[in-house]
């Protein structure tokens, strides 16, 4: 059987394509490049060699179960297999003939059992086909996870229309609910309104979490007290099963209840010195010490983007105390949402309340940012600390493996200083987040930041080669690459453009080889050019600069280089016509210094050269 298997960018570099070459049995030499969406990546072709089903399926059965994301396997009997349940049976059918096979103990055959309590115990199948059918006829089973998840999604939107209510985000517990039954049946049940006094986070969280229940919202976006439940059992009257799962509730509502109320007898101030307990790395300290660097940072931040660095400071501060709160001891995901609503029962500051919150964000892919400069000020300050630590004792990520999200705090940070438009240099802070750390890794986190800010731009829609140009110059300004890229691919849409592109290409070049044997030149000199040519070419530089420059420093990026088009035709005539590294030292330096302008101006903020194919 002949297979393509994409694999790592060819920007990932040439170990990544040795490693990728040697998993598939193939040379480095023989890997071919494709371009996709996201850029050039390696594809190795193989070929294995084919083999009778009876051989191989059970093998393939058991592997795939192997690397299944099940965290607690357990053992049953006297055998040796383990898996997240006892296995009873195994169905392994190729039309109406059993395949052969043993996978976790079992014997392959061609009987099921239906649901537990609704279906038929034993149930013989004439051939592989009629599977699913028989499940759902005879055994009240719905097989199909996507039709079984599509029956429970239907069932509970036109239960919460008929409680006037909303389901709000629960497409992760649908998922997740789906896998736990299967003929489900949804009824809806209440709880005792007093507990809305707590906040709607944690009956939400203990709801979903613990008893996989589907919370209702109102109009507005506030808990009822009512939830929904997928059941396992269809019946007439589901009132037993509605009581009993309203009467298993409400302890847990208790539960929050009380962690609550317990938690703000405390004042979060109170609680600061405790984190010095609490260890963030064994190499990098307590989560105190954490603390404080954060909060040099955070304000060294909010100062640099001229709001109040005392709420910073002080958001910063109190950033990291609910970790140590009884409801954040049950419900790590709370973190952040409860020291907002513990500072504000503490009379903080809103804006120092809401950093405490925001600064965990984004969270993943896709995640809201935080609102306002104080709030990105520690958002920032909070991911850059994780990021320069780990760096500076090289725990970095590795191939898949990133144990400790490092890639996702350094799209963060890109996404808080991009997206919200923050007048930062990236690599300041870089800088100022490595001071208190005596490991000297810069440079790794600056190539980091960049390979990150790669992917991001490529996923919003512009080319490789547009990234490219204006990544390779390394921009400090991060917040202004959306409009630089806008800017460049305006530019590529000219008709000028190509020619252009390969000309700084070609000036590159020169200037590259000029430069590794020793040349040195300075500004050019028109009393000292001699052809038509070159005379033109300055000419026109001199008049494409000077209309340039209002340009570049109001923010026209794009007028910035199209104001250059005009020197296509000047461009093509030198260098049709002079030769640049001439006999004649002087002249030569001094076209080598014109080209040298000329470089400098197209590409003040983009490589040009890199639009050339």
């Amino acid at each position: 059987m002949h297979s393509d298997t994409s694999g790592p960018s060819v920007a990932a570099g040439t170990k990544a394509a040795e490693g990728f070459a040697k998993k598939y049995g193939v040379t480095v030499d023989a890997l071919k490049r494709v371009s996709t969406a996201k850029g050039e990546v390696y594809v190795a072709s193989y070929t294995t060699k084919g083999a009778q089903l009876d051989d191989v399926l059970a093998q393939k059965v058991d592997a795939a179960l192997k690397v299944l994301p099940i965290s607690k396997v357990m053992r049953w009997g006297e055998g040796e297999a383990q898996f997240v349940r006892p296995v009873h049976g195994l169905v392994m059918m190729h039309g109406g003939r059993v395949v052969p096979g043993t996978v976790l103990g079992v014997p392959a055959g061609n009987t099921t059992s239906g649901h537990r309590f609704m279906g038929a115990a034993s149930i013989r199948l004439a051939n592989a086909d009629e599977y699913e059918a028989r499940l759902l006829k005879d055994g009240r089973v719905i097989a199909d996870f996507a039709a079984r998840k599509s029956e429970i999604d239907k069932q509970l939107l036109a239960e919460a229309k008929r409680q006037k209510a909303s389901l709000g985000e629960y497409q992760d517990l649908l998922g997740e609910v789906t896998a736990l039954v299967e003929f489900p049946a949804v009824y809806a049940g209440e709880f005792d309104a007093s507990f809305l006094e707590v906040p709607q986070e944690c009956l939400i969280l203990t709801m979903r979490q613990n008893q996989k229940y589907f919370p209702l919202f109102s109009p507005d976006g506030k808990l009822l007290p009512k939830f929904l439940i997928v059941s396992n059992m269809r019946v007439d009257d589901p009132r037993p099963i509605v009581d009993g799962n309203e009467r298993v509730v409400r302890p847990r509502l208790e539960d929050a209840r009380f962690f609550f109320n317990q938690d703000q007898k405390t004042r979060l101030e109170a609680r600061v010195p405790q984190l010095a307990k609490v260890v963030f790395h064994n190499k990098l300290g307590s989560q105190l010490e954490r603390m404080q660097r954060i909060k040099l940072l955070a304000g060294e931040i909010a100062r640099s983007l001229r709001v109040g660095v005392i709420q910073a400071e002080r958001a910063a501060e109190l950033s990291k105390v609910d970790l140590l709160t009884a409801m954040v001891g049950e419900f790590p995901e709370l973190q952040g949402v409860m020291g907002r609503y513990y500072a504000l029962h503490d009379s903080e500051p809103r804006e120092v309340a809401d950093a405490i919150e925001q600064h965990y964000r984004p969270r993943f892919a896709g995640d809201k940012l935080p609102e306002g400069p104080i709030a990105s000020a520690v958002a920032l300050a909070d991911k850059l600390d994780s990021l320069a630590g780990l760096f500076s004792i090289k725990e970095l990520p590795t191939g898949d493996k990133d144990p400790f999200g490092l890639r996702r705090a350094a799209l963060g940070v890109i996404r808080i200083v991009v997206e919200n438009q923050l007048p930062l240099s990236l690599w300041d802070l870089v800088n100022a987040a490595f001071e208190p750390f005596k490991g000297k890794a810069q440079m790794d986190l600056q190539m980091f930041f960049t390979e990150r800010m790669r992917s991001y731009f490529l996923e919003r829609g512009y080319s490789a080669n547009e990234v490219e140009a204006v990544l390779s110059l390394n921009p400090v300004a991060i917040a202004l690459i959306p409009k630089q890229l806008e800017a460049v691919r305006a530019f590529s849409a000219l008709p000028e453009a190509a020619s252009l592109a390969a000309a700084n290409k070609r000036i590159a070049n020169i200037l590259r080889q000029a430069e590794a044997k020793g040349e040195a030149f300075g500004d050019a000199d028109v009393s000292a050019l001699k052809e038509p040519a070159e005379i033109s070419l300055f000419e026109a530089l001199q008049t494409a600069s000077r209309s340039a420059k209002p340009l570049f420093e109001s923010g026209d990026f794009a007028g910035y280089l199209k104001a250059f088009a005009a020197l296509k035709s000047p461009v093509d005539s030198f260098f049709d016509v002079v030769m640049v590294m001439t006999d004649d030292k002087k002249l030569r330096e001094n076209r080598l210094a014109l080209l040298t302008a000329m470089r400098k101006a197209m590409n003040r903020f983009s490589d040009i050269s890199k639009l050339a194919t």
